[in-house]
């Protein structure tokens, strides 16, 4: 065994951010650190650990997937290449065919010209911030196992398996049958697989955007409100009852009816009670960036909301130390235990869908809740300003004359009936504002405010 000790990175310079390792192809993500990621996290497993791998649709999958496969391979691992998958079924997969780990090349809800690699363990749950380090560690010092060639192998056929695990946690689906289910993977890695599994599970299923492409020519491979137009369109043109839609990897899911978007506070708080009533458990695991709405529905069952740190890593391995019934990300995240400690997006649709008797249920249940107003804006920032922008706007806190000031992830900002959060991005080069208020004047206000000083710290920072 021949180890190499070169280069030693600092510690401005990781590697991950909150979901795994990303960035632009050929820019912030080069092919040769993809290769060197490949050969750290070989060296971290025993000889001739079996690792499976798989991409969402992005034109960039196959390069970027040969180069940390040979980088697998050159330090002894032996590779099992499982095609095109949603992230949840790569995770899951990992467990059920006893993988030591997953490797996902994807970079989930981001633009085509990003790609990166998400990593998960042998249980499923994502690589921890201790691994994080000690992966940073290994590729920072150049510290390479060789003198062992690892195999490679395919296995197209392995998403069954998912399948059938899927189908036999819902042997008898309940939503009233002349339901139509409209399904919008978004060109990427749940196209032909979500209306698939929907389509086994017993539902009247029409796909749009249903074809794999890398560009994401059908929409934005991010759901939400302003991207998912053209499908609510679409789903009022076919008759459907409800749009089950997808990001580029497929571990978010958001939903739309008829009347448009249904929300996401309003999902996660819609599909958090179905898993406090069947699990019994009155914990639910959130995140900073979540509302106040997720509260207000869950008050009647006695349930308490833990928010921790953004990111589907973070929120899986909480739910996992409190017991939790559920984890949940507004963006439409969903971690839940029955299955593991992973986002599945198929699961969480699943379990919407047979316990529901129609679509309606979901707006009528949040009638009998008061408005509130959330809303969120995304400001442009260079990566190496990241950190400083956060640190200046911490000094000048006293500025947004808060009550309450949360630094566990950023700044959460509590104004009595109102709350603003600053956050800087781990996965795009920006500075996300998010607000919310019992008006939407409030909302407006905060969000400005906050855009604003972002702007000028940038600008003092740029000059």
């Amino acid at each position: 065994m021949i180890f190499k000790q070169e280069k030693a990175l600092g510690s401005s310079n990781s590697l991950f951010g909150t979901s795994g390792i990303r960035g632009i192809v050929g820019r912030d993500l080069p092919l040769d650190l993809c290769g060197e990621v490949g050969q750290a996290i070989g060296t971290m497993l025993a000889p001739y650990s079996k690792v499976c791998v798989a991409t969402d649709t992005r034109v960039s999958r196959e390069t970027v997937k040969g180069a940390v496969v040979s980088g697998l391979r050159s330090s002894g691992t032996n590779v099992t290449d499982l095609g095109i998958l949603p992230t949840p079924a790569l995770s899951l997969l990992t467990r059920d065919m006893g993988f030591e780990m997953g490797v996902m090349i994807t970079a989930s809800h981001n633009p085509p010209e990003f790609n990166g690699i998400k990593l998960f363990n042998r249980n499923s749950i994502g690589y921890s911030k201790a691994q994080e380090a000690e992966m940073q560690k290994i590729y920072g010092e150049e510290r390479f196992r060789t003198g062992y060639l690892g195999t490679y192998g395919q296995n197209p056929e392995a998403k069954e398996r998912y399948f059938q695990f899927m189908l036999d946690k819902f042997p008898n689906q309940v939503l009233n049958e002349n339901s139509r289910i409209i399904v919008d993977p978004g060109n990427g890695a749940a196209s032909g697989f979500a209306s698939k599994l929907l389509d086994r599970a017993g539902f009247e299923v029409i796909p749009v955007n249903d074809e794999p492409n890398g560009l994401f020519l059908g929409r934005s491979p991010e759901p939400k409100e302003d991207t998912l137009q053209g499908t609510i369109e679409f789903l009022r043109q076919q008759d459907g009852d409800l749009a089950v839609c997808f990001d580029g990897d497929a571990d978010r899911v958001v939903f739309c009816d008829k009347e448009g978007f249904l929300g996401f506070d309003e999902l996660i708080a819609f599909v958090s009670r179905l898993a406090v009533e069947s699990s019994g458990k009155k914990r639910v695991v959130t995140t900073v960036e979540a509302g106040k709405l997720l509260d207000l529905a869950l008050s009647d069952l006695g349930v308490e909301v833990i928010r921790g740190k953004v990111g589907d890593v973070s929120v899986a391995y909480l739910t996992r130390e409190l017991d939790a019934a559920i984890g949940v990300e507004p963006v439409g995240v969903y971690i839940m235990p029955e299955v593991g400690y992973y986002p599945d997006s198929m699961f969480a649709a699943l379990t919407l869908l047979s316990r529901i008797r129609k679509v309606s249920e979901i707006r009528e249940f949040f009638r009998g809740i008061p408005q509130l107003f959330y809303d969120k804006r995304k400001v442009p920032c260079p990566n190496s300003l990241k950190t400083v922008t956060i640190e200046k706007i911490e000094e000048n806190v006293a500025f947004f004359g808060a009550n309450q000031i949360n630094t566990l992830d950023g700044l959460r900002l509590e104004f009595g009936d109102s709350w603003m959060l600053i956050r800087a991005s781990g996965t795009e080069p920006a500075v996300r504002v998010i607000a919310e208020s019992t008006s939407r004047s409030e909302t407006e206000m905060l969000l400005s405010k906050g855009v604003q000083a972002i702007d000028n710290i940038l600008e003092g920072l740029t000059i």
